[in-house]
C-alpha cells in the first residue's frame, strides 16, 4: 500500500480545500491508498465537511487521516508519496526529513489547472532542489500530455441517471428548498465583482421564464423572490456531491475558481466561467486558452468573455440575451455534451497520478 502525505493551504475559501478533498477520497477509494491530508485551516474545511472537528489535531474522516498543520507543524515521518497542492510547500522540517529516508518519497508539485498549451511540455518534468530532493511538476489539464482532470468511477453515469429522471431531479431540487418548475434553470456562483445584477435583470426581462439559483454567501443584494420572468432562489452550503447534483439539474451554469469549474464540465451543461483575477489581466489569457479548447459556439464564447470584465455592463447584457436565444441556445447545448464526453474519454487526474508515482518508486533502486 501507497502512503501519501497530500499538503492544502486554504487560500481561497473552498477551492483549494475542494481539490483536495475529492483527490483524498478518490485515491483512497479507488486505488487503494493511504491518504494523510494536511490542512491549515480546518474550520473552512470543516464548512465542506460536517463531520471534521476543527478542534482536532489529528482525526479520521471518512477514511482519510487529516492532520491540522500548524506552526510549528506536527514531527510526523515523511509518506511514501508527498502532495503538495498548488505550490504551498511542505514545512521546512518535514523535508528534512523527506532528505533523511532511507528511500526518499515520490515528491509532487500538484499545480494549478490550465488550457494553456505550454502545460504540456512542463507536465511531470523534474525540478532538482538545493536538497538533493527532486520535486516533480504535475499540471492537470484538458489533453492527454496533461495531468488531466478528477472525476471520480461512476460520476458520469450517476448524472446521466439523474438527467434522465424528472421524479429524481424534482425530489432533489426539493431537498434543496428549490421548488421545480418547468423553467430554465440557472446556477450562480461567482466572485464578488461579477454583474450579477446584469445577469437577474436579463433574465427577469426574458420570454422565457427562470430560476436563478444562488450559492450560499454569493451576490448578497440577489434577494430570493420573483421579479418579472425570474424567481431567485437562495441556496443553503451544499456538501461536494450536493453541488455536483445541482449542477447536473441545472440548464446554464455560472461557475468559478477551479474546483466548481471542473464539475460544471462533467455537468455537461452550458457554463460560464468566473476565473480569478489576476496581477496584469494573466488570467484573461489562461481564460482564453480554455475557450480556444472547448468547442462552444460564438455566442457561448463571447458571453464567457464578457462574464469575464472584457465589455462593459450593456455589452454583457447583450452577450447573454445573444447566447440564450433558442438557435444559439441549443447548438450550444449540443457542444457542452460534445465536450464533457470528449474529456470523459481520457484517464483522469487521479488514475494519471497513481500511474506516474508507481513509475517513479519502479525506477528507483
Amino acid at each position: 500500500m501507497i502512503h501519501a502525505d497530500l499538503f492544502c493551504r486554504i487560500i481561497d475559501n473552498y477551492g483549494d480545500i475542494g481539490v483536495c478533498w475529492r483527490l483524498a477520497r478518490q485515491m483512497a477509494a479507488e486505488h487503494g491508498w493511504a491518504m494523510r491530508l494536511w490542512v491549515d485551516d480546518l474550520a473552512v474545511f470543516a464548512r465542506l465537511e460536517p463531520r471534521l472537528d476543527p478542534g482536532a489535531a489529528r482525526q479520521a474522516v471518512g477514511g482519510i487521516e487529516v492532520v491540522h498543520w500548524t506552526q510549528p507543524a506536527p514531527d510526523l515521518a515523511p509518506a511514501d508519496v508527498v502532495i503538495e497542492a498548488f505550490a504551498c510547500d511542505p514545512p521546512p522540517a518535514y523535508v528534512h526529513r523527506m532528505q533523511d529516508s532511507l528511500r526518499r518519497p515520490a515528491w509532487i508539485n500538484l499545480e494549478y489547472l490550465s488550457a494553456e498549451p505550454w502545460i504540456d511540455n512542463c507536465h511531470a518534468l523534474p525540478s532538482p532542489q538545493p536538497s538533493g530532493l527532486v520535486k516533480y511538476f504535475f499540471f492537470p489539464g484538458f489533453t492527454e500530455g496533461s495531468g488531466g482532470l478528477i472525476r471520480e468511477r461512476g460520476l458520469t453515469a450517476a448524472r446521466d441517471a439523474l438527467q434522465a429522471g424528472p421524479a429524481a431531479r424534482a425530489a432533489w431540487l426539493r431537498e434543496t428548498g428549490i421548488e421545480p418548475r418547468d423553467d430554465r434553470l440557472v446556477t450562480l456562483f461567482c466572485y464578488p465583482d461579477a454583474s450579477a445584477s446584469v445577469l437577474a435583470d436579463v433574465l427577469a426581462q426574458d420570454e422565457r421564464p427562470s430560476t436563478l439559483a444562488v450559492a450560499h454567501g454569493v451576490a448578497p443584494y440577489l434577494r430570493a423572490g420573483e421579479r418579472g420572468a425570474l424567481r431567485i432562489a437562495r441556496l443553503p452550503f451544499l456538501s461536494q456531491p450536493g453541488y455536483d447534483r445541482l449542477l447536473w439539474c441545472a440548464d446554464l451554469n455560472f461557475v468559478r475558481g477551479e474546483d466548481s469549474f471542473v464539475r460544471a464540465q462533467w455537468a455537461a451543461r452550458p457554463m460560464v466561467w468566473h476565473i480569478y483575477p489576476q496581477a496584469q489581466a494573466a488570467h484573461i489569457d489562461k481564460l482564453h486558452a480554455w475557450l480556444a479548447r472547448e468547442p462552444a459556439p460564438l455566442a457561448g464564447r463571447e458571453l464567457n468573455a464578457a462574464w469575464n470584465g472584457e465589455t462593459g455592463r450593456d455589452g454583457l447584457a447583450q452577450r447573454l440575451r445573444a447566447a440564450l436565444a433558442p438557435a444559439a441556445w441549443q447548438d450550444w447545448r449540443r457542444h457542452a455534451r460534445a465536450w464533457s464526453d470528449r474529456l470523459a474519454a481520457q484517464d483522469d487526474l487521479a488514475a494519471r497520478l497513481a500511474a506516474f508515482c508507481r513509475t517513479l518508486r519502479e525506477s528507483r533502486p
